[in-house]
């Protein structure tokens, strides 16, 4: 009996030491890393937790030639989601073969409703394979009298919009950016459909200068990280 009392009072200590750290763990505040890789996690996610139209505003702000801001306005947002059928092939090897998640696509056209751009978010599982994929691609290209910007990501064109003709046909620009496990594809052209390989004379200034300020502003929002509050259902700390 005395051998029982004491491999009780032993379990008995060892029991309450035990659900004093499990309280202690579960009732503390989350550690600085805790919090950074909850952050990580929610900015990760973003391309399916956020509403399509939190990834693409109605309207994203620009600075033309003129100096004075403008904002360029959203004709559509495309509802498919494959990494192989929004890009070109070459692309569509190279994001796949980091780990792409979904390319995510949307059109804009500028306030004169003279250019289209169509921005694609290629979603990939960490930073690290984002910027490996980013180092990889293709970079900014614009027309250079050849009527190719191959290899592009697909313009999208909306019926009843401004961006109606803008097809593959008409592109004539394209650009590159990445925001934390985001890189952020552009291609742009004129709304009026004009095949590429038809303009013989690249136009004056820089007509597509709205196309890279629009990704950008997209991926910074897509990237930044929020202060993660782990008493939300959202957040896992």
């Amino acid at each position: 009996m005395v051998v029982a009392l004491v491999v009780g009072c032993c379990y008995l200590v060892t029991t309450g030491i035990s659900f004093t750290g499990a309280w202690t763990t579960l009732t503390r505040e989350p550690t600085t890393a805790e919090l950074q890789r909850a952050a990580n996690k929610e900015v990760a996610q973003r391309w399916r937790a956020w509403p399509a139209q939190r990834v693409f505003p109605g309207r994203v702000p620009y600075v033309p030639q003129t100096g004075r801001s403008e904002y360029a306005s959203r004709t559509g947002i495309v509802p498919d989601t494959g990494c192989a059928q929004a890009v070109e092939p070459e692309i569509a090897k190279t994001i796949t073969r980091h780990g792409c998640r979904a390319v995510l696509r949307a059109t804009y056209v500028d306030q004169l409703e003279g250019v289209a751009v169509t921005v694609g978010v290629v979603a990939f599982p960490d930073p690290f394979k984002a910027d490996r994929a980013y180092k990889e691609l293709p970079g900014s290209k614009g027309p250079d009298g050849t009527g190719s910007v191959s290899p592009a990501l697909h313009a999208a064109p909306f019926p009843g919009t401004a961006s109606a003709r803008f097809t593959d046909q008409a592109r004539q620009d394209r650009t590159l950016d990445r925001g934390g496990p985001y890189v952020v594809l552009t291609t742009s052209g004129q709304t009026d459909g004009r095949p590429a390989a038809a303009i013989k004379k690249e136009r004056p200034g820089k007509p597509f200068a709205l196309a890279p300020q629009v990704g950008h502003s997209i991926a910074r929002a897509l990237a930044a990280k929020t202060l993660p509050d782990c008493g939300r259902p959202e957040w896992r700390c």
